[in-house]
This record gives C-alpha cells, structure tokens and sequence, in this order.
C-alpha cells in the first residue's frame, strides 16, 4: 500500500541530488544530460535575470533620481546605513528584529473558489484568505514616520488552507520576488500534494506584493526597492515581524508544529526567520539569494544604478555591505537545530546562483543541501526535491 509521503507527484522527474560533505558538485561530476540541462537552463536564467533586473531597476530609479538632484537625500541614506552597520555589528537578532508583543486580531474570508476546488479535490477542507494589520515598527527611528504614511502594505495577508479536523502540522511558503499569487505558488510547490499527505498550507505574503501593493505600484513587489536601500532593509524587517506574528497566531490556534520554506526573497526571509525565531520545526531555503550585494553585481541594468547611487552618495561598496549585513543570515547563527535545515538550489541558476546557497550551507554547518540541474524557474527535477523534502520534514513535523 503506498502511504500519504509516498504519494504520487502529478509531474515528469529528472533526478537531483543531495550534495555530498565537500558541497555541489563540479561539472565533471555530471551526467551529460544534467550539463546540457545546467548549460540551457542558465542560459534562458540571463535573460530571465536581465528582465527582473529591469523592474528592479524601475523600482530604483526614482529615488536614485531624486538623490542625485537633492544630495541631502543621498546624506541622509548614507546615515541611515550607517545605522544599519552599526546594528549589524552587534549579531543580536533580538535587537536587530524586536519579537511582536501582542497576537494579532486576524479577519478571515473564504478565498476564491479555484482555491477552493483544489483543496476540496484533494481532501475535504477549507481555504481562506486571513488579513491583520501589522505591529510593525521600523528599528531605525528615521524611518518611522515614511512607514506610518503607508497605508496597503501596513495590512497582512495570507491564504490558509486547513482540513478542518483541528489543527495540524502546518508547512508555511513564501514567495519570492513579484510572485505573490497564491494559485501560482499553490502549484508550484505542488502544495495540493502536501496537503493531501496531511499537512496544513499557510501561503504568506511579502511587504509591497499582492494585496500589500501600494496604490500606483506598477506591478507586485515595486515598494520593495523603492524607497532606497534603508527602505530595503526595513522591508526585511516588516517581512520578518510579519512572519511571526503569523506564527503567533497559529499557536494561538492551537497549532503546534510549523515548517517554513520559501524560493528566492522568500528563501532569503526564510533564511533570516530561522535566525530570529526559535520556533520553527524545519527550514527549508530554495534556491535563495543569500548576499544581495554580490548578486546585485550581476543584475544588469540594476546594478549600475545601485553604483550610481553609492557614488552619488559617497557610500564605498564595503560600506553598503556592512548595512545590509543587518537582513543578511550569514550574520546570526541559526536558532533551527542542524539537523532540521535543507538548502535547494539549481546548478543552473543565475538569478540566485548555487554559490549562494553553498555559502549559506558553509554557514548553516554543511547541513543537508539538495541540488537539481536546472535553473530559478525550471526545477526539472522538481519531483525528486518534493520528496526529499517530504521525507525530511516528515519525522519533525508528524513524528
């Protein structure tokens, strides 16, 4: 009889691999077929990466502009990164992410009926759609009164979907950058799947996506970076904040254990929850950007505006580093025991490439790392990562 973990994933497999003490593996080491894939995935990944890198680049522009016409803005950045730096130095999460002090009152709303179907197809339950608005307060006194003004993206959002029998384990996504919608990230992550073997799903949503999206945004995540590098940083912050008041709330509900995964920005705040919160059974980072400053260095056209700005500025790239050390989890030590965290990431990636990921592993105490040959959209070997993400989560989370 083949049991709920072992359930049948509804797409073609191309296996993968975990990697080995030593990390990823060198090109030698594959199969022809795996280097034709990394070679064709990373090819289609540049010109995937050049056009993200674009609607960063509109995100940036504005400010960039109005910095070089008005330097006391760009002085102004330069002080709060130096506050950043500062607070980065310390490598205390608890004062560089203050905990939320109350549960949040949450409005819940049955979601769609597509949302509906899928769960219902799969086991009887339900799906909707949970709102509260957020505690958040930047850590950076300058920046409280620009937060204040904002108005969508100070309400939280997220899509729960539950089997209505109690609470149970639940496995909590994140999204990455632009890619907010929960039909999306629902079939994505074959997340009907996980449900079916028995989880509950909580999709949660980023700072400036989807419904958080200030008015006149041109497209979801266009507040991320907007408002300048120390508006960046205080986005991390709201992300993480946000997050575990989601995690207050589940426990208010009764649910005991909580897994988190999340792919790209939604790797790189899972990444940094599990630096700051002691409460998650199992961390599961997918094909995260880790280092923003180093990836940067490849968006074109974005990093060229990001050069300008620091020249404009008079900020050196070393100092820009140390500020943005503040959301990076190369900076704190992991509170999820070793054992409990898995890395993914495609050798083929070039938006968020496999050197990434490797640092992170270097710093997470070579933990399990899990390789597929494709790229940061085509996981071809997608299968086989669900279920060794299925057999890893599964002792943690229904054991």
């Amino acid at each position: 009889m083949t049991s709920n973990a072992d359930m049948p994933i509804p797409v073609p497999d191309v296996p993968g691999a975990d990697a080995g003490y030593d990390g990823l593996p060198d090109r030698s080491d594959l199969t022809l077929m795996q280097r034709t894939i990394v070679d064709s995935s990373a090819l289609a990944d540049i010109g995937l990466r050049t056009a993200i890198a674009s609607l960063v680049g509109i995100s940036m522009l504005p400010t960039v502009a109005t910095g070089i016409v008005r330097r006391s803005d760009l002085h102004r950045e330069r002080s709060n990164l130096e506050f950043y730096a500062e607070l980065a130095a310390r490598q205390d999460p608890a004062a560089s992410f203050p905990a939320p002090t109350v549960t949040p009152t949450v409005s819940s709303r049955p979601a769609n009926p597509v949302a509906e179907y899928i769960t219902h197809r799969q086991a009887h339950g339900s799906v909707h759609n949970i709102s509260f608005p957020s505690s958040f307060e930047p850590v950076n006194p300058a920046m409280r009164a620009q937060w204040k003004r904002l108005e969508r993206n100070n309400t939280v959002w997220a899509q729960h979907w539950r089997h209505g029998d109690g609470p149970r384990p639940t496995l909590c996504v994140i999204h990455g950058f632009m890619g907010s919608a929960y039909l999306f990230n629902g079939l994505f992550f074959s997340l009907p799947w996980f449900y079916r073997t028995g989880y509950d799903v909580m999709l949660y949503t980023l700072p400036f996506h989807g419904r958080r999206a200030e008015k006149g945004s041109p497209f979801s995540g266009y507040g991320f970076f907007a408002q300048g590098m120390a508006g960046f940083a205080e986005t991390m912050g709201q992300a993480v904040h946000d997050f575990r008041s989601v995690l207050d709330w589940l426990g208010h509900t009764g649910v005991e254990r909580i897994a988190l995964t999340g792919m790209s920005l939604g790797g790189y705040t899972s990444a940094l929850v599990a630096s700051v919160d002691d409460r998650l059974e199992a961390v599961i980072p997918n094909v995260p950007v880790v280092t923003p400053e180093s990836a940067f260095d490849d968006w074109w056209p974005a990093n060229n505006l990001v050069s300008l700005s620091r020249r404009f500025g008079g900020i050196s790239r070393a100092d820009s580093a140390a500020a943005s050390a503040y959301h990076c989890a190369l900076n704190y030590r992991p509170l999820v025991p070793r054992d409990r965290r898995l890395i993914i990431t495609g050798l083929g990636d070039r938006l968020a490439p496999p050197d990434q990921a490797e640092a992170l592993w270097e710093h997470w105490d070579r933990c399990a790392l899990h390789w597929f040959p494709g790229n940061h959209i085509l996981h071809v070997s997608q299968p086989e990562y669900l279920r060794r993400t299925n057999r890893f989560l599964r002792p943690f989370m229904f054991g």
